[in-house]
């Protein structure tokens, strides 16, 4: 992963993002928003992390860019024209008129900073409340808004309630249901859904990695990505297929076959090098389990889906636990496989 930008190895920056693979009706509902001017000042974009949501919200941002008047603008976004002076210099971070926000980068450690600080939200502050030099929009990314801590989700609802004019908040949330009720209510949701296959398979050959692979690897890669592109580069770069498939193994072995494999996995993601590898693997784990409690729901088995949400809520408890407290890795992997084997395997 990219240090300074938090951009995955493999993956293209959302804002020299040339293709969008789905969401073709939020795409339509958002050019004719704009085209018949009732659009909204803040703009929700939620969805799982990884399904196109800030390449989305670039490409909106490029489309009002780009054509300042919403009357004379076309009925569709299209994909961006790097050449563009305007779209060179938002890519290049040089744009009076868009601002991204996202976690900071700690200039005393090198690494991206855990939370969106209410010093950026500040600079969006200045930034709204300057003039803009072309008299275009003023456009406020926020990437994603799940990161902010209170202080700073305090300050952006400030704005959010006087919103200067021609100004526009694209809000990305991967977990909508932790920002605060005031911020979702003085914004418009727009819900994305995960990639289905095909646009899976589509985003792969656009980002090169399914270039050489053996098609049961390409398989395997859809069928743990759950419709994310990003879920996608981790299980091929990072290592993240043999994690999924190890944890899959473990959950069909059951403890008391598995504690050798649970203490080799948890020992291969103790290594500094291996930060995304173990945020991959508690990500995973809590999805996995999510969804083996609403499968077992959906086949009516209500005593099995209970064990299973159980297991979620205190997976859940102890990563924050861990998390908060910066506990060691391997522990903290440990504890997740408590959680999981206090109700039989799947």
């Amino acid at each position: 992963m990219n240090a300074d930008t938090g951009v995955l190895d493999g993956a293209i920056p959302p804002s020299q993002n040339t293709r969008l693979f789905g969401h073709e009706q939020a795409c339509a509902f958002l050019a004719d928003a704009y085209r018949s001017d009732h659009l909204h000042h803040a703009i929700l974009l939620e969805g799982p992390e990884g399904i196109g949501k800030a390449t989305l919200a670039y490409r909106f941002a490029y489309h009002l860019l780009m054509h300042e008047d919403p009357k004379t603008a076309p009925a569709a976004l299209a994909d961006p024209d790097l050449a563009s002076p305007v779209i060179r210099q938002v890519a290049g971070g040089a744009s009076h008129n868009l601002l991204h926000l996202a976690r900071p980068l700690d200039t005393k450690t090198g690494r991206v900073k855990s939370a969106i600080t209410v010093d950026e939200v500040r600079r969006a502050g200045h930034f709204l409340s300057q003039t803009s030099g072309s008299g275009n929009w003023r456009i406020v990314i926020v990437d994603p808004a799940d990161d902010m801590n209170r202080s700073a989700a305090n300050a952006i609802l400030k704005i959010l309630e006087e919103p200067p004019k021609k100004s526009l908040f694209l809000v990305l949330s991967h977990a909508p249901g932790k920002l605060l009720p005031t911020i979702r209510s003085r914004c418009m949701p727009l819900r994305l859904t995960p990639l289905n296959d095909q646009q899976m398979r589509e985003g792969l050959a656009h980002l090169e990695l399914s270039d050489h692979q053996e098609p049961q690897i390409v398989d395997a890669v859809i069928r743990h990505s759950e419709g994310s592109l990003s879920n996608a580069i981790l299980l091929l770069r990072y290592g993240g297929l043999e994690i999924a498939e190890a944890f899959e193994q473990i959950l069909k072995d059951g403890p008391e076959r598995s504690q050798k494999k649970i203490h080799t996995l948890a020992d291969s993601m103790t290594a500094r090098d291996r930060e995304t590898a173990y945020a991959f693997f508690t990500a995973y784990a809590a999805n996995r389990l999510v969804s083996l409690a609403r499968e077992a729901a959906a086949d009516g088995d209500l005593h099995t889906a209970q064990h299973w949400a159980s297991a979620s809520s205190g997976l859940q408890e102890n990563l924050a636990i861990a998390d908060g407290y910066n506990l060691d890795r391997k522990q903290t992997i440990l504890s997740v496989f408590s959680s999981v084997f206090r109700m039989p395997a799947a």
